[in-house]
């Protein structure tokens, strides 16, 4: 019997979610590229761990049949740029079936729009992907909510179809659904989670910033009547400092989708996020009064919500 042969991709770049979809993608048996250059020795490593194969740009776009965008925010457009230039150069080495662009990252719907231009033309298709969820790890699975244009159904079709190899993919199709949908929905759902996160982070640093009298004052009436949203403060906070530089980006995507003065908001919430890069960074004294603010949380006794 003959082996069927499976699909070849290239994820970019072997981030925390790259290299962990490259990981499931491998080992379902695919081979998954990437390109190394500049890149740290840690993530070298990640790299190394999940199974990818370095290779310059020129190459992947001759070996590959995916090319997976997983990338901060603001590298996006440039990858795009970059893997357009490396398909025009490719010439005759052009394979049979089309090469297929999924841009996996947290963009708005413009710039996403903005993309699928770049690679208008070229032969490329292209997907719009979100990524709900963390990293994929052994038992849980992280979303791929995806939406093409009407007359990229079949390839839509065919990214459904890489849930055998250990992605879960759910496809927009619904009304109006096309380029950009995706990208909208992962704008909503992370503008609740992350924003919900910010504005946590926003008053714990107001309070301090009073004194730290206020802020105690802060953390006992929350676990009076509002404990479900101190809970989550404990959760989320905490797991957010190590990751601010890369959400800087996503709330100005956020800020773009939402538009108008309404978009200063989460505008707003880059800076704060800014805020505590720096801070982990520097002089780590935010990130202090933040962890501090979540240990006297997690010593307090929980109480029922006060009755009014």
């Amino acid at each position: 019997m003959v082996a069927p042969v499976l699909p070849q991709f290239a994820v970019i770049a072997a981030g925390e979610m790259g290299s962990a979809v490259a990981k499931r993608l491998t080992r379902a048996g695919c081979t998954v590229y990437t390109n190394l250059d500049g890149r740290s020795e840690a993530t070298r490593q990640r790299a190394k761990e999940a199974g990818m194969l370095d290779a310059s740009l020129d190459d992947i776009v001759v070996k590959v049949n995916w090319v997976f965008s997983i990338l901060p925010p603001r590298d996006a457009v440039s990858l795009a740029e970059k893997i357009r230039d490396a398909v025009a150069n490719r010439g005759k080495q052009a394979q049979d079936e089309p090469l297929v662009f999924a841009d996996c990252n947290a963009v708005s719907p413009q710039t996403v729009k903005r993309i699928a231009g770049i690679l208008a033309g070229t032969g490329i298709k292209f997907i719009d992907a979100g990524i709900i969820g963390g990293p994929p790890r052994d038992g849980y699975d992280p979303t791929f909510y995806a939406s093409t244009a009407a007359e990229d159904r079949d390839v839509l079709d065919a990214f459904v179809a890489l849930s055998k190899y250990g992605l879960k993919v759910s496809p927009l199709t619904g009304e109006g659904a096309g380029v950009g949908d995706a990208s909208a929905l992962k704008m909503s759902y992370a503008g609740i989670s992350k924003g919900t996160t910010g504005l946590y982070t926003t008053m714990i640093l107001a309070a301090y910033a009073s004194s730290p009298a206020t802020a105690e004052a802060l953390l006992k009436e929350l676990r009076l009547s509002q404990a479900g949203v101190l809970d989550r403060l404990v959760e989320s906070v905490p797991r957010m400092i190590p990751k601010a530089y890369r959400w800087v980006g996503e709330m100005e995507e956020i800020g773009e989708f939402v538009s108008g003065k309404e978009g200063d908001a989460y505008r707003g919430l880059a800076r704060i996020y800014e805020r505590v890069e720096k801070s982990l960074n520097g002089d780590q004294a935010d990130v202090e009064v933040l962890k501090k603010f979540v240990d006297d949380a997690k010593k307090t006794a929980r109480h029922a919500p006060v009755e009014m």
